[in-house]
């Protein structure tokens, strides 16, 4: 195993014998230096794990040589040791990006845990997480095995989420593996569970939250209680991304309530988001509202109708409230919005949509730079935090934090990378989704798909008497026999949604007010 080797950096280096012996015993290489300019010439010539720095030397001082180091050197480690506590010098250290500091006389147990903290710990914490991993996976196997409620698979796919965020922070390849074959076991009792027990929820009273409900249970209630409400909906969010993105929202505001809801299927925006919107399934919205449905092989904007589906649902909520509507497909739009805010405020409710994560899951498909950008989930949650960090939406959220107001985040529906083609034969007028199909005399394997002979079944509209819904479950994709070899090529590894995943179907909803 390679040694941690320490440059040390003091006028009386020889006053540290005992220190620097005793670190040599615990298996460190140490070199040394007793001035500045010495000092930052080897850092330029050697390679060194962490540097231990006297802040008071003779000739060059400490933060001048940290200075130094940090311009040639800036993710280099430094320690700053110094008999002062004055918190001036301390601010200065640590805006020149000091790893830690240490006040003399330093005691040898006392280094070595400095010394462990910064250069041990991401194995100590690989190691530390493999071994609560390993310990709940049992566990985690048996729920899996024995889920049989949808409270059972929130929970069991909060738990995955947590882990796939946490393993691969830590870098533990092994560990990520297996929590890749546990969330496929996973995955596959979930479509199970979908394929026994989804018609059951539209004619049943025990049923989960899903698309359609999401307005009157969780987001009337806030304007009602007569609070400002800003709703912003991210299309095509999962749960693994919010959290990301959580991570950078929780410095202006607080989690009031997280909850976990079930896409309606298909998992697409056309039927998801105007479920939300409407509060009422496809099937309702084609016969209340015909001139607001658009099916597949339709010209025009698929959801195009939010607005008038969202005032539809309040006017029958029996809402007296002044409201607005926006969506957001680019920066410049983003950016209208950010101008626009305070008089957006004047309202009772703000509905911002944003499409970016859905265009990018899309760009990922058809172009190869954005695939390299996102290879898998990890880089994809990256690729998502950093277009976050750079929006308009990022400074919109920093202003709301200012305001009195409740912030709801949510989105329609997540994606998954798909790995598995099947085959299914249609006609010219079949739906292009990869995720699902609706068509008419579809030829398919009954056992690879959860198909929909029957839609009024599951509330979904049909655009001829024998039209059929068929869904791909796990991580399949389905490919037509036509040129299928370089489509299964194409689109192997792609993020696609519409079809029955954990990953699609259970999305978050979040409550956050100002801290």
């Amino acid at each position: 195993m390679k040694k941690i080797k320490i440059l040390w950096i003091d006028d009386e280096i020889d006053l540290m014998r005992s220190q620097i012996l005793f670190l040599q015993d615990k298996g460190y290489v140490v070199d040394t230096a007793t001035n500045g300019v010495d000092a930052v010439d080897k850092v330029r010539e050697e390679v060194y794990d962490v540097v231990l720095l006297d802040e008071q030397m003779s000739g060059l001082s400490g933060l001048e040589t940290l200075e130094q180091i940090k311009d040639f050197f800036s993710e280099l480690p430094v320690i700053m040791i110094t008999k002062s506590e004055e918190e001036d010098l301390m601010e200065q250290a640590i805006g020149s990006k000091i790893a830690d500091y240490l006040i003399k006389p330093v005691r040898p147990q006392q280094l070595l845990l400095t010394l462990k903290k910064i250069t041990e710990r991401s194995k100590i914490r690989e190691s530390h997480l493999a071994s609560k991993y390993q310990s709940e996976f049992m566990q985690l196997s048996q729920k899996i095995i024995m889920a049989g409620s949808f409270d059972d698979w929130v929970d069991i796919y909060e738990r995955l989420v947590y882990w796939d965020i946490e393993l691969e922070d830590a870098g533990s390849d092994d560990m990520v593996s297996v929590l890749e074959n546990q969330r496929a076991e996973a995955n596959r009792g979930f479509a199970r569970f979908i394929q026994k027990n989804y018609i059951h929820w539209f004619r049943d009273a025990d049923k989960p939250v899903l698309s359609p409900h999401v307005f009157h249970k969780w987001i009337f209630p806030q304007v009602k209680s007569g609070r400002k409400t800003v709703v912003i909906i991210v299309d095509n969010l999962r749960l693994d991304q919010w959290k990301i993105l959580y991570n950078l929202i929780q410095e202006y505001f607080i989690l009031e309530q997280e909850n976990i809801f079930y896409s309606i299927l298909p998992t697409v925006t056309q039927y998801a988001r105007n479920a939300m919107f409407a509060g009422l399934m496809p099937l309702e919205i084609n016969q209340l509202f015909p001139q607001h449905w658009r099916f597949d092989e339709e010209e025009g904007n698929k959801n195009e109708f939010e607005e008038a589906l969202l005032a539809e649902q309040i006017k029958r909520e029996g809402l007296n409230i002044r409201y607005v509507y926006r969506k957001v497909l680019n920066q410049n739009e983003g950016k209208r919005i950010l101008d626009e805010i305070s008089n957006l405020l004047n309202n009772d409710l703000v509905v911002l949509v944003y499409n970016f994560v859905d265009m990018l899951s899309h760009a990922r498909t058809e172009m190869d730079m954005i695939r390299e950008l996102t290879r898998d989930e990890k880089a994809f949650r990256a690729l998502t935090r950093t277009w976050f960090e750079h929006s308009y939406m990022y400074p919109l959220v920093r202003i709301l934090a200012e305001k009195d107001i409740r912030l709801c985040l949510t989105t329609d529906h997540g994606s998954i990378d798909v790995e598995t083609p099947v085959k299914v034969v249609g006609d010219r007028n079949t739906t292009t989704n990869l995720r699902y199909k609706l068509g008419r005399n579809l030829n398919y394997n009954p056992k690879e798909v959860f198909a929909i002979r029957y839609p009024e079944q599951i509330h979904l509209p049909k655009d001829h008497i024998t039209s059929t819904y068929v869904f791909a479950k796990e991580k399949q994709y389905l490919i037509y026999p036509k040129n299928m070899n370089y489509y299964i090529r194409y689109f192997k590894g792609t993020f696609q949604h519409g079809g029955i995943s954990m990953e699609e179907m259970l999305v978050p909803f979040a409550v956050l007010k100002s801290r």
